[in-house]
């Protein structure tokens, strides 16, 4: 094994040590590098946890018992391979290329594995999460302001869980701009199970983020720490449908912590989901009715924000509908409307408005979520 590769393998075990990131440093500032940390006797560790201790850092027995219990060389050799086979790549603190956002923040991860390209530190990132059971509004939302955010060369991050994060991600993906999930379980587990061509297609372009190594499963108090992720890595967050106690609250909480912008995607009074955003508005977060909204807070913008449309029912089809079908089409919305409110919206007969709407479908721009409500098709937009 040559310098490099065995530098690797005790960076990855240290890593791995299920403690703090500031006492991962603190052993390796003591000892002078991983591979000497590694080969320090029991003794030399007790010494250098009552050092540490005397300097202030806490450093306590189970943090040792920790450290010793992994000083297990064959098993970290055996999680390189795995690592390698998988396609997995790992950063730590101590390498250059390890996201600036991330070292200042309380509590960073010390070690990050992920799959595919590595986050570009040169672009501008926007994390959209919201509600699991996200309505369809909240849905064609996230796809569409993602995908539009995403086709100017913005960057889209989410958590890939059900709802909002995987509609975002979609969104993105239906651009062809870059996305990547930020994942609270194993980087070599899809969670949830559903979302695995998500997970696959992501990393051609982005990729999947995460903390914990290989096998790790989706234990609940995974996700909120790795909001923190998600916040820090962001420019800004947007949050689409979220409950009155929602955690996706969590992720804004960091993110003003981190000084981030915070933005709401506001909704009905009378939704139980749009009540964690239309508060957020309330508390000073900018809502978003547009994509300008978003792009017109960062410099660069001003002239992209040109070509993106201010709405999507602002959109004129010239040419392609009759006035008929424009009027119907001009109703309709990305909150699914029943054929008869659209009877009483539009005046027209259902024989008529059957053959408008049908018209509208094989042109693929609206369709029907649920028989007889219909909504736009958000690719319209991306």
């Amino acid at each position: 094994m040559n310098k490099d590769n065995r530098q690797e393998l005790y960076k990855l075990w240290i890593g791995s040590i299920p403690i703090k990131a500031y006492k991962i440093k603190a052993i390796i500032e003591y000892f002078g590098s991983p591979e000497d940390a590694y080969y320090a006797s029991d003794h030399a560790m007790e010494e250098m946890m009552r050092t540490l201790n005397n300097e202030g850092i806490r450093f306590t027995k189970r943090n040792l018992d920790a450290v010793l219990l992994r000083k297990d060389l064959g098993m970290v050799k055996k999680n390189m391979e795995y690592i390698q086979k998988q396609s997995i790549k790992y950063l730590t603190m101590l390498d250059e290329s390890y996201p600036g956002k991330l070292r200042n923040i309380y509590d960073p991860p010390f070690l990050l594995y992920y799959k595919g390209v590595p986050l570009p530190d040169d672009k501008r990132v926007i994390s959209i999460v919201g509600a699991r059971e996200c309505s369809v509004y909240g849905r064609e939302t996230a796809k569409y302001l993602a995908g539009a955010l995403a086709n100017e060369g913005i960057v889209i991050i989410s958590g890939l869980a059900r709802g909002i994060d995987s509609y975002a991600h979609i969104g993105a993906l239906a651009a062809e701009g870059v996305t990547y999930g930020i994942m609270g379980c194993g980087i070599d587990i899809c969670y949830p199970v559903e979302n695995i061509n998500l997970y696959m297609d992501m990393q051609a372009n982005g990729g999947i983020i995460s903390e914990y190594g290989p096998g790790v499963n989706p234990l609940a108090y995974h996700f909120p720490m790795r909001n923190r992720i998600i916040s820090a890595l962001s420019d800004g967050i947007v949050v689409i449908e979220a409950k009155e106690k929602s955690g996706s609250l969590i992720t804004v909480d960091l993110g003003l912590e981190q000084g981030k912008n915070i933005y709401a995607v506001p909704g009905r009074i009378t939704d139980k989901l749009s009540a964690g955003c239309n508060n957020l508005i309330k508390m000073g977060a900018k809502p978003v009715t547009s994509p300008q909204d978003i792009l017109e807070d960062f410099p660069g913008y001003d002239s992209i924000m040109q070509k993106v449309s201010s709405q999507p029912d602002q959109i004129k089809l010239t040419g392609l509908l009759s006035s008929e079908e424009q009027a119907v089409y001009d109703i309709i919305d990305l909150s699914p409307k029943h054929i008869e409110e659209l009877i009483c919206l539009t005046g027209f007969e259902m024989g008529k408005l059957m053959e408008y709407l049908l018209s509208l479908e094989l042109k693929d721009l609206i369709y029907q979520p649920v028989k007889n409500r219909y909504t736009r098709n958000v690719k319209l937009f991306t």
